[in-house]
């Protein structure tokens, strides 16, 4: 929904009213996954997809009905093998979609979802769905909420659903609630300014990463050419800034400068945190003295097993882009694993 802010904003100034609708549940080989989001407005426009083409336009023709009651309405339809196969699968599947009517411009709720996307702040979005109902909870990254108070329990499943970067159905006392989750922009540390870095800033700036690189040796963070550069560049040992970056599981953490004394101080810190993956580069064998070196500070064989090592996935790479591929690849395979 983010990715369409600009548009959002253009039918807000224009007064226009919206629905919208929200992949709740799949069955079989649904089209799009759960948290798929479409926005519709008074003169049917659309932004964004909840099935890829197959039932777009019976959620309009719904959407539009729903704009003048002002309510909500749960929906489900099967997607048939021949239309499957319009959007690339091989066989049908179902999906249960959520539609209700939003005010971005007056709901405080809609307004601060926005907000927290522009100033780049995680949400949690909660919606009761019962039919006709529309109530929602708005819970923000520090904690605070607004729109309907939940149980308490429900809260711990929100936060929960957050750590495991997934969105999901559940219910309490015989209510069922959506969990949506609206990260902040996925964050990249790159603890090393190394040859292979340059690769790895630039592949993840394309897949929208926020990048950072971390280098206390100021030969290499002052020398080394970014064509298309970091977020930042920090000139410091990891230990003294790391405290300045959410260690959660929207945060990856690539080890690359390839001396212990730089690594190993990453480690320390993001090891016992709930970043949502941790690389270091360096042979099995280089690992294994890494291993020990930990083992001998304290850290135990539990969360040095959180490290990849190798780094990467296995292509057979050779150079600097190559292995920046198989490290940008691995770090997707992460973030996407409960998608």
């Amino acid at each position: 929904m983010f990715e369409n802010i600009e548009n959002i904003d253009e039918w807000v100034k224009n007064g226009k009213s919206v629905a919208l609708a929200r992949v709740i549940k799949t069955w079989g080989s649904s089209p799009r996954p759960v948290g798929s989001v479409m926005l519709v407005n008074e003169d049917k426009k659309m932004l964004g997809s909840v099935s890829g083409g197959c039932v777009e336009g019976a959620v309009v023709k719904k959407a539009i009905e729903l704009i003048e009651s002002k309510k909500a309405l749960r929906l489900s339809y099967g997607v048939s093998d021949e239309d499957a196969w319009s959007v690339g699968l091989s066989c049908g599947g179902s999906i249960q979609v959520y539609l209700q009517y939003i005010d971005f411009s007056k709901d405080e709720l809609w307004k601060q979802l926005l907000q927290n996307s522009r100033q780049n702040k995680s949400s949690i979005l909660v919606s009761t769905l019962e039919d006709g109902q529309n109530k929602n909870t708005l819970i923000n990254q520090d904690g605070t909420i607004l729109g309907n108070d939940l149980p308490e329990e429900v809260k711990k499943y929100a936060w929960k659903a957050y750590d495991e970067r997934t969105h999901k159905t559940i219910t309490h006392n015989d209510v069922e609630y959506f969990i949506h989750v609206f990260p902040r922009k996925n964050l990249l540390l790159i603890i090393g300014a190394a040859h292979i870095t340059v690769d790895l800033v630039s592949l993840a700036n394309q897949f929208g990463f926020e990048t950072v690189v971390i280098d206390p040796r100021g030969y290499f963070a002052k020398n080394t050419t970014f064509p298309d550069p970091p977020s930042q560049l920090l000139e410091a040992y990891p230990s003294e800034v790391l405290d300045q970056f959410p260690l959660d599981a929207y945060t990856f953490c690539a080890i690359l400068s390839h001396d212990p004394k730089i690594d190993d101080n990453a480690l320390e810190i993001l090891l016992p945190s709930k970043v949502g993956y941790i690389g270091a580069l360096g042979s099995k064998k280089n690992h294994l003295k890494r291993t020990n070196r930990l083992l001998e500070k304290g850290i135990s064989q539990d969360l040095i097993d959180k490290i990849s090592a190798p780094i990467g996935m296995s292509i057979n790479a050779k150079t600097a882009k190559e292995i920046a591929l198989a490290i940008l690849a691995q770090i997707i395979e992460a973030k996407n694993r409960n998608l």
